[in-house]
């Protein structure tokens, strides 16, 4: 599948709905976590005290939270990627659109709580690699490609 190509504009009309679904990952996670410590801590204390009552119908209903909060964060994560976004980093939402300029391809890169997106790198260059989008990048975006 040919990788998307964005447009400053195109990532920028993007970006309330990246947000809403990277909160909606970062909820996902928090609570796939939280399930996952409480199985832990029941595994634990069965081990410690030799064998322990358990409350079958309470883990059934927190495996099927489980499922749903992990469904969650998959549909989220299919839906970013879908729309041709690369996602860096999950725990920071830091995330790249493909995007070119003039005969090479860049990345725009925001991350999430960053109130627009204001830097970009090229596509070897990760993180620490980023430049502030300057009034020089933005031209070379609006100049027209070559046929």
């Amino acid at each position: 599948m040919a990788e998307e190509k964005f447009d400053l504009e195109q990532a920028e009309k993007f970006l309330p709905r990246l947000e809403y679904l990277l909160r909606n990952v970062a909820e996902a996670r928090k609570r796939v976590s939280e399930i996952e410590q409480e199985y832990e801590c029941l595994v634990k204390s069965i081990f410690r005290s030799g064998g322990r009552s358990v409350d079958i119908p309470h883990f059934s209903r927190r495996k099927k939270e489980k499922e749903e909060w992990e469904g969650c964060l998959r549909r989220s994560v299919l839906e970013i990627e879908g729309h041709g976004c690369l996602l860096k980093d999950l725990d920071t939402g830091l995330v790249d659109f493909p995007c070119r300029v003039g005969d090479r391809e860049v990345y725009l890169c925001w991350r999430l709580g960053e109130p627009a997106i204001q830097f970009w790198h090229g596509t070897d260059e990760g993180f620490a690699g980023r430049k502030p989008i300057d009034e020089q990048f933005v031209a070379q975006l609006k100049r027209p490609r070559p046929v």
